[in-house]
């Protein structure tokens, strides 16, 4: 950073720092920040989150060897691949797939897990004095090793249970804020919407004081929600929401409903848990945003009622003695007015002898005489905390078999790869995408399947299959790298790609691979293409022989049929090369046809966006 960055840097954490004095010194409160927070955290100090966090900064650092290359971890092994392949399973939440990624979701949980933590609190109990302790009520024990521990379990049960090979911390920092939002619903969405977005912010002024920025292209690539695991965010917020309903059970604490609905549904909608989508055909996504939102609507309104609902049994207690009765209940109601009749006649007291008969016929029946099954007691809460759980398995119910599903690791259009360990890496074209052809993603009545393009990382010990760098990409970058390994190794395979676009058609290109201090290697090349011009009724064409990109010259006679074809390699940078009396000239990247003084363009030279 050069000076006037240091010196900007400084200024913005002044500014900070002053800040908060200032509105420390100038607000008044009943009770002293320092007192409210040492009320629920040892010395005032949320060690659970700064212990959390660290522990998924260092997995980074060490696990996956962001120590070397901070931007280019080491991901591939780390995601949740199959319960077939354990290290992927416990490692997905507390790994990352980049640099972008990690510091996200740890700016997002320094936002809202010391929430979730003052919540849960260091302190369960009020007033205890120096009552005997057990491990679960000690201060330092609940802050140092339990709340760890129940964010690492947490953890593993969003990857047992996500959908696909999810890798990264965002379904624990939706569990803290499931379980922060029911405790302090107003408070945890005002640090969501504007926490992480003033940490990140900042962080980058730091970095970057002062940059400049240059309109610039960039590849096709898929929406930005059909990159995320929705399917692992709304599984983490419902296991939080479903830990902080029970400790708010045990507490006997009943949240504002209002509050808690607004809370949830604005929480909902700003992380996009209504982009609920899947695939169509051609690499296309279908976006189901009306149901969406009418579904985040319906289960934040039942979500509440799950906290704040009363105590009220569902079914009224007139429906409930209909349904108790039996047929035998209709005639024991006929016999008791014919009793009432008779006794009122005889002048007897109706209401003794009557509740002596009742008693009776409850003893012999065991029961009351308005019970009307296993519902009768079945409270509005409690009705609507099954609604819940009802949800949850119907998140995680499609991800077991979508995780014992074995895949090969076999893509069959690949023309070279390479091995790295246990690694196969290669380039395909048009090859089904592995990991969605587990499932059937055809949808509206088509019959569809996801096609992947690109380099491809496969291992069978493994059990994983990723598309890494899409073909996309690497046509607009040119090069990219592969990072591969496991706990302790990494090896990092750098690929390139080298073409010509033929004047009005589609490019010839090669795809090569290298292996660090390696030799390169041909993984791939394309079909030829011709250029939409004639010279002299010769067309041509470019194509590969082995390693070399060629030019093919062919005339063809009144019926169509080529006459004469020859080929000579393209020429290098100012040289030239002759074909069939064609003259072909490069020069600044384009390639020239020149015969009999007629000039015309029939190649240029791909050209890549590597200011990265």
């Amino acid at each position: 950073m050069d000076p006037i960055g240091v010196v900007l840097g400084v200024v913005l954490v002044a500014t900070f720092v002053g800040s908060v004095v200032t509105v420390k010194h100038i607000q008044n409160p009943d009770r002293a920040w320092e007192d409210v927070l040492r009320s629920r955290f040892v010395f005032g100090v949320p060690w659970g989150t700064i212990i959390v966090l660290a522990f998924v900064f260092a997995v980074y650092l060490f696990v996956q060897d962001g120590i070397s290359d901070f931007s280019d971890p080491v991901s591939i092994p780390y995601r949740a691949w199959s319960y077939y392949y354990p290290l992927g399973m416990l490692s997905a939440s507390f790994t990352h797939a980049s640099a972008g990624h990690l510091l996200s979701n740890l700016f997002g949980a320094a936002v809202v897990a010391p929430i979730a933590e003052y919540a849960w609190g260091h302190y369960p109990k009020r007033g205890d004095g120096n009552r005997s302790r057990t491990l679960w009520t000690t201060p330092w024990i609940r802050a140092v090793v339990i709340f760890p521990l129940a964010v690492i379990a947490v953890g593993l049960v969003t990857s047992l249970f996500a959908l696909g090979p999810v890798i990264g911390f965002s379904g624990i920092v939706f569990a803290f804020a499931g379980f922060a939002i029911v405790r302090y619903p107003i408070s945890t969405v005002l640090a969501i919407l504007g926490g992480q977005t003033v940490l990140l912010t900042t962080y980058e002024a730091l970095l970057t004081p002062i940059g400049l920025y240059v309109p610039r292209a960039s590849p096709a690539t898929a929406p930005s929600w059909a990159n995320i695991a929705i399917q692992g965010h709304a599984l983490g917020f419902f296991v939080g929401f479903v830990l902080g309903a029970i400790l708010l059970r045990r507490r006997q604490y009943r949240p504002d409903p209002l509050r808690l609905w607004i809370a949830i549904l604005f929480f909902a909608f700003e992380q996009g848990l209504w982009q609920i989508y899947w695939y169509g055909d051609q690499n296309s996504f279908y976006l189901f945003q009306g149901p969406g939102i009418a579904i985040v609507t319906g289960l934040a309104l039942i979500v509440t009622l799950a906290i704040t609902a009363s105590d009220r049994p569902i079914v009224p207690a007139s429906i409930r003695q209909r349904l108790a009765r039996s047929p035998a209940d209709s005639r024991d109601i006929r016999v008791r007015e014919r009793t009432d009749r008779i006794l009122e006649l005889a002048g007897s007291s109706r209401s003794t002898t009557r509740d002596a008969i009742e008693r009776v016929k409850t003893i012999a029946r065991g029961a009351t005489p308005d019970e009307s099954g296993p519902f009768a007691t079945l409270t509005e809460r409690q009705a609507a905390f099954i609604v819940i759980v009802a949800v949850i398995a119907l998140i995680t119910g499609p991800a077991i078999p979508t995780n014992l599903f074995v895949i090969s690791g076999e893509t069959g259009s690949a023309d070279a790869s390479i091995s790295v360990a246990d690694y196969t890496i290669e380039y395909v074209e048009g090859s089904e995408n592995e990991i969605v052809g587990v499932i059937d993603v055809g949808a509206f009545g088509q019959d569809t399947s996801v096609e992947s393009s690109g380099v491809i990382v496969s291992s069978e010990k493994r059990h994983l299959w990723q598309e890494s760098v899409t073909a996309q990409q690497l046509e607009f970058t040119g090069e990219e790298t592969v990072s591969v390994g496991g706990p302790g190794w990494r090896e990092t395979v750098h690929v390139e790609r080298q073409g010509w676009k033929p004047t009005g058609n589609d490019p010839v290109y090669q795809i090569w691979f290298s292996e660090e201090g390696g030799e390169e290697q041909l993984a791939y090349t394309s079909e030829s293409s011709q250029a939409d011009v004639r010279v002299n009724d010769r067309t041509i064409t470019i194509d590969t022989e082995g390693e070399a990109f060629v030019l093919e010259v062919e005339r063809t006679g009144s019926n169509g049929d080529t006459v004469e074809a020859s080929t000579v390699d393209v020429p290098e940078s100012d040289e030239t090369a002759r074909a069939d009396g064609i003259e072909f000239v490069r020069e600044d990247g384009a390639i020239y046809a020149d015969m009999d003084g007629t000039v015309v363009q029939v190649a240029s030279e791909e050209t890549y966006d590597r200011l990265r």
